[in-house]
């Protein structure tokens, strides 16, 4: 008589050790690589901020060519989508969209005149406060202030 009996197998799964000392490893690799990508994407923030107030400059560049001067603290950055009043010589809008808030959520903040230029353009970083270090330090539009314009 033939014996029809499953074989069961003992090593078929993972013991509880070789679970473990996977977890394990993965909790390692997350705490390394972890650190290094938050201050990957924090940068990116402040890459993000300089490119948005390069182009709030740019557009505010032309906004004076057509206009003879830049918009008043008032009137604000958004002169450059919206004509003000009595701006005859007005030929925008120089943005193509709404001005966007700052990549922490938060709004530039433009005055004109400037404290070191004909107008400044602030983000106050991830802390909404001037100053700051990392994250929290402010991005400006004005050169030598920057951590890029530092370097270069």
């Amino acid at each position: 008589m033939i014996d029809h009996r499953i074989k069961t197998n003992r090593h078929a799964g993972f013991t509880l050790i070789e679970l473990l000392m996977v977890m394990a490893i993965i909790g390692l690799l997350a705490a390394l690589v972890g650190p290094r990508v938050m201050r990957q994407f924090s940068g990116a923030k402040q890459k993000a901020a300089k490119a948005q107030i390069a182009n709030f400059s740019a557009a505010l560049d032309a906004y004076r060519l057509d206009v003879g001067s830049y918009p008043s603290t008032d009137e604000g950055l958004k002169a450059l989508r919206i004509q003000p009043e009595g701006m005859e010589a007005w030929k925008g809008p120089y943005l193509q969209q709404q001005v966007p808030p700052d990549p922490w959520s938060g709004e530039y903040i433009y005055r004109c005149p400037g404290d070191r230029g004909d107008f400044d353009i602030i983000s106050l970083g991830a802390d909404r406060q001037e100053g700051g270090e990392g994250e929290d330090k402010d991005v400006v539009s004005w050169k030598g202030l920057n951590e890029a314009d530092e370097e270069g």
